[in-house]
């Protein structure tokens, strides 16, 4: 047995609360969503990994005296 996706239609005038089964179009459309924000999740903790990578580069070289890239001093100047 498969589970039911539904969604709850309020009426803000009378407050009236009714359940009703999502439709294959709000199905397919809450799944490319899903994707899209698992996609968007995904470059936003590569985009933090290479920034935590770029501050340990610095760091490492500023402690060693070699000189910084541009891309490594502008990460630790924020």
């Amino acid at each position: 047995m498969s589970e039911q996706l539904t969604k709850i239609v309020v009426d803000c005038t009378t407050g009236k609360q009714t359940i009703l089964p999502l439709t294959p179009a709000e199905i397919a459309q809450r799944d490319q969503d899903a994707a899209a924000f698992a996609e968007a999740e995904a470059d936003r903790k590569a985009e933090a990994d290479r920034i935590s990578a770029l501050k340990e580069s610095a760091r490492a070289k500023l402690a060693s005296g070699d000189p910084l890239t541009e891309e490594e001093a502008a990460v630790i100047v924020v």
